[in-house]
């Protein structure tokens, strides 16, 4: 295969950006509308709270902590088999869960399984996106990463219908049909060959390089803080409607204003990532602050309207901080390391988003309401915002601190200065 000396910014990689919208939706849209089943399951199985919120959490460390297993496998075998492979393995768990008789076959079957199958197509999909996009890297994650937004608008009622259709096993059972069209995501990646990977090194020489170096340990550090509030509200806002007496309709409707903020925020802050100048973690301190004073102020709302305020920012501002936390990594590291580091990144903030709605689930229990669980969600988000004060350049406002590294720098070069300036960090 021919090495080309610089993304191509285009090309097939729209494809790849197309692929990656739909295996996003099928992944995330599917965690994020799982607090239709939540309630569901708490009734059918009379579990608490707490007990019941460590399948998704389970499901989400897993697609987390096995995502350097998916990088390894692409680096060796290409993104196409392994994302195809993580679709049947996906689709599998949720058709094993419709037949449980018991929480702990739901930590098997959808935690662990189909959670093995969503670490093999998400960190290896969005590296070989990556891979295909410089200048327009933040923008290009943005459209491929509103998959999720649309697909929570659609999930969740519909979600909703198939649970008071068919209970929560069929409406489980045609989750694993959707999440079988993983398989044809997978098919449509294609791997790019650049002129920097021979000289990066191999996944050993990426590891030892990434450890010592300074911004990128921190920069690990506040999205793992910034994991573990992220998700409460997709487990638990609706269960905290109920608790207000809201309709589960009605409850499933504001995910879904939720969802539809998060698709324009995606959009917005794809485009502003590639234009606004200056570095793109400031905007990503920026929106994870915001994301952070939304989740802690959703206990003060008791009305619809300021409910229903409070779900556009908080679906604003978290869907903006996503496609520039993906595209930050790229200008710590380089391109030539992009899967090393996404899987390493999502292995170690795995360790949020397995504690994440367990605590929120636990502080439900011990306090009779959501009110804790919300502002402690907010306040990880806060101290992950004031963590990524530290990267390099945040507060510059040159536009050379705005731009990626340049994609025909010499790898070797790249290596030697990226451990210098690790080493100078720490």
């Amino acid at each position: 295969m021919a090495r080309r000396a610089e993304p191509p910014d285009g090309g097939w990689g729209w494809m790849v950006v197309l692929s990656a919208f739909f295996q996003s939706a099928l992944v995330f849209g599917v965690l994020r509308s799982f607090g239709v089943f939540f309630v569901e399951l708490v009734a059918a199985f009379q579990e608490q709270a707490a007990r019941v919120s460590w399948i998704a959490s389970i499901g989400i460390a897993v697609q987390q902590f096995g995502s350097p297993v998916g990088s390894a496998l692409s680096t060796k075998y290409g993104p196409r088999p392994v994302v195809m492979a993580g679709g049947i393995l996906a689709a599998s768990g949720m058709l094993l869960a419709s037949f449980a008789t018991s929480v702990t076959h739901l930590y098997l079957s959808i935690g662990l399984l189909s959670g093995s199958g969503w670490a093999l197509t998400f960190t290896p999909t969005l590296a070989c996106l990556s891979r295909y996009f410089s200048r327009r890297r933040s923008l290009a994650t943005g459209l491929a990463l509103t998959g999720v937004g649309l697909s929570s608008f659609a999930f969740a009622p519909l979600f909703q219908w198939l649970v008071s259709r068919y209970a929560w096993r069929g409406a489980l059972l045609l989750v694993s049909a959707l999440s079988l069209h993983l398989v044809a995501c997978g098919a449509l990646l294609r791997p790019l060959s650049l002129t920097e990977d021979p000289a990066v090194g191999g996944p050993g020489a990426q590891l030892s390089s990434l450890l010592r170096h300074g911004p990128f340990l921190r920069y690990t550090v506040a999205l793992t803080l910034i994991n573990t509030g992220y998700f409460i509200p997709y487990v638990h806002l609706m269960a905290h409607l109920q608790d207000l007496d809201w309709e589960p309709l009605s409850a499933a409707f504001l995910l879904s204003v939720v969802a539809v903020s998060d698709l324009v925020g995606r959009v917005a802050s794809g485009w502003l990532g590639d234009t606004a100048p200056g570095p793109v973690a400031r905007l990503l301190m920026l929106w994870t602050a915001l994301t952070g004073v939304s989740l802690a102020l959703f206990p003060v709302a008791r009305t619809p309207t300021a409910l229903m305020v409070l779900a556009v920012a908080y679906g604003f501002t978290s869907g903006a901080l996503t496609p520039v936390a993906f595209s930050v990594l790229p200008e710590l590291v380089g391109t030539g390391r992009i899967y090393c580091g996404l899987g390493l990144v999502q292995m170690v903030e795995s360790i949020g988003g397995l504690l994440g709605a367990p605590l929120s689930g636990y502080l439900r229990d011990t306090t009779g309401n959501y009110t804790a669980s919300f502002v402690v969600a907010g306040a990880f988000l806060l101290v992950g915002s004031g963590i990524l004060i530290t990267l390099p350049h945040v507060f510059c406002f040159s536009a050379s601190a705005s731009k990626p590294q340049d994609p025909k720098m010499d790898a070797v070069d790249t290596q030697v200065s990226l451990t210098k300036e690790g080493l100078q960090e720490d």
